[in-house]
């Protein structure tokens, strides 16, 4: 097994075990369609700039979700359910609502916002 392999191997077993030991049940909703898959909580930091200049530090809630037990590319407005909270998938400026954990692609990293 060449050096590549190796290291993506251990990617992968990395990946999977932080879904495995690190996640929690979140229910994905898109309309009428629900269902329920794992999901590791984030955040993801971001500056502002207002209308004067002043920059200000905000965050989002991210979820990382495996891509094949979601079965779908999250869009903008699809909520995230976690214990009676929502979380609408929002876009996060020069970046899209998700974005890829890891160079695999295997988990998307999905950018929400409590509502």
């Amino acid at each position: 097994m060449d050096m590549t392999n190796l290291l993506n191997h251990g990617l992968d077993w990395l990946e999977q075990n932080l879904l495995r030991f690190c996640s929690s049940p979140v229910t994905y909703r898109r309309d009428a369609q629900t269902q329920t898959c794992n999901a590791v909580f984030g955040k993801t930091d971001y500056q502002v700039s207002g209308e004067s200049g002043v920059e200000v530090g905000a965050f989002l809630w991210d979820f990382l979700i495996d891509a094949e037990s979601l079965g779908l590319s999250p869009e903008v407005g699809d909520i995230v359910v976690v214990n009676g909270k929502q979380f609408e998938v929002m876009k996060l400026s020069g970046q899209g609502c998700w974005r890829w954990t890891g160079p695999n692609q295997k988990t998307y990293r999905i950018h929400t916002k409590q509502v």
